[in-house]
């Protein structure tokens, strides 16, 4: 048959082909309860993504994983297991949310993956887990190319390679490879340039980053682990770092501003420091007083800006938009239009300082009626409800999309039932999707349920115990301050 007397049949045998190329052109390896073990014991290091189809976080993670998986192929293998259908493997391993992400070495399950989400992160974050944790050095062309990174870089500088300091540093370098970059000499002349003359570690910062308002490198003596975490950490972000989606992690805990605005140090470096170096002019006044300030690319961040600070992508044209995050997840805006003098952002940081400044919370408005057996909480009530220092509460993180929130629905408003006689008590839930959620709860998953105990509110607890309404409550009356009522019957424990 030619092609010109039968064009549909070849259109088919094209576009089923086309087809079957599609299907064939994911890197991500699909493991299941039959073959997980023999498969991943072949790969030296690889991630695995333990999902669920109906998931909303797995769904946003796929196009991701599948982006990180071609980047990364030939150097670490990603794959991923669906649990509703490998409900053996996903229990051996613990899986209770999703998605869950683990590191394994050589078949063994060598570690939880707790970095970034996005495609670049992810790539970046495992080509860590690849190859050494500490890249040798022998000249100085090899010293300028490690140092000339988009991200910052450790270099430890050492007499000879059987010093105990070098052993030391390596060991650290084995702890921390997931988050920063290692590299190391066994010549001291390699760093004569750079004011080396004995053993000793220099922290470089990225080139793009330098300034005139900071060194563009720091040096320790230090090399321990211990000591060498905490060089890393109070040094690595220097005063104004690029904050982006792959690092912002390393980046909470702390009381923090942004500046939004376009920018890009891949085809605009000049242009991006332009307003930078007006930040960190204005942020050097203020330095002493505990805020740490970052410049973020607004559009990377937009729906983020929209949804926790209520600013459009209209919102201040070109010029930067500057937020503020402290550790105890308060949020506030500068109103006023950033000058290129610096002077509104100047008065803005001494409003804040005096406790001047008007926070902005995200929360869904209260319920008119809140009298059911399960408690409605949003930001706004949240310290009313949740922080009644005289109450116990059992509080579950929520999403509305949620299979496993679905699942849990009656049994836990069955719990509320059983528990409507008591005072001392309050069982409730919180959408943590529409609501702020306090800095103090760590919610990665869904549902994610803590016990915050009567007089400890500063302390939550995370329940990791069953979801059946008797699991429930046999860990209530292990736990709760006053003695339970189940209906009209006490329970003395």
């Amino acid at each position: 048959l030619t092609p010109t007397r039968h064009p549909f049949r070849m259109f088919l045998l094209f576009a089923l082909a086309q087809q079957k190329v599609f299907v064939a052109a994911s890197d991500v390896l699909e493991l299941g309860d039959s073959d997980f073990d023999d498969m991943v014991a072949e790969y030296e290091t690889v991630l695995v993504e333990f999902f669920a189809p109906w998931c909303g976080h797995c769904q946003q993670l796929a196009p991701e994983y599948e982006t990180a998986a071609t980047k990364l192929k030939g150097t670490v293998s990603l794959a991923k297991v669906d649990c509703t259908v490998n409900s053996e493997t996903c229990g051996r391993f613990g899986v209770n949310g999703y998605p869950t992400l683990k590191i394994f070495r050589n078949g063994e399950d060598f570690a939880a993956y707790d970095g970034p989400r996005s495609a670049d992160g992810i790539v970046s974050y495992m080509k860590k887990q690849a190859g050494p944790s500490s890249v040798p050095l022998h000249n100085e062309r090899d010293l300028d190319a490690f140092v000339n990174h988009f991200e910052a870089s450790v270099v430890g500088f050492f007499s000879s390679a059987d010093s105990s300091q070098m052993a030391e540093f390596l060991k650290a370098s084995s702890a921390m490879r997931d988050s920063h970059r290692f590299a190391h000499t066994a010549d001291l002349s390699l760093g004569l340039k750079h004011g080396v003359e004995s053993d000793m570690v220099v922290l470089f910062r990225p080139p793009r980053l330098n300034s005139k308002f900071e060194d563009s490198l720091v040096k320790s003596e230090a090399v321990s682990i211990a000591s060498l975490r905490q060089f890393i950490r109070d040094n690595v972000f220097g005063l104004c770092p690029h904050l982006t989606a792959e690092n912002r992690e390393n980046m909470r805990g702390r009381d923090l501003l942004v500046a939004y605005y376009d920018v890009d140090y891949l085809r605009n470096i000049k242009g991006t420091n332009y307003w930078r170096n007006r930040v960190m002019k204005v942020a050097t006044q203020f330095q002493s007083q505990g805020l740490s300030y970052a410049v973020a690319n607004r559009a990377e961040f937009q729906e983020e800006l929209e949804e926790e600070f209520g600013l459009g992508p209209s919102d201040g044209g070109e010029l930067p938009l500057i937020t503020i995050r402290n550790r105890e997840g308060h949020k506030y805006s500068m109103q006023e239009e950033f000058t290129r003098d610096g002077k509104s952002l100047e008065r803005f940081l001494e409003d804040y300082f005096a406790g001047k400044l008007k926070r902005q919370v995200k929360s869904e408005a209260a319920p008119e009626n809140n009298d059911g057996p399960v408690k409605v909480v949003v930001a706004d009530n949240f310290e009313e409800l949740v922080n009644n220092p005289s109450k116990d509460v059992l509080l579950e993180f929520y999403a509305p999309w949620c299979g496993h929130c679905k699942s849990l629905e009656p049994k836990y408003t069955e719990l509320g039932e059983q528990l409507s006689a008591n005072t001392h008590i309050v069982i409730a839930k919180m959408d943590a999707t529409a609501n702020d959620v306090p800095p103090t709860y760590d919610v990665q998953g869904f549902p994610t349920i803590f016990f915050v105990p009567a007089g400890q509110k500063d302390q939550p607890r995370k329940y990791e115990g069953g979801r059946e309404v008797n699991d429930f409550l046999n860990y209530l009356k292990e736990v709760a301050t006053h003695p339970l009522i189940l209906g009209n019957a006490r329970e003395d424990l």
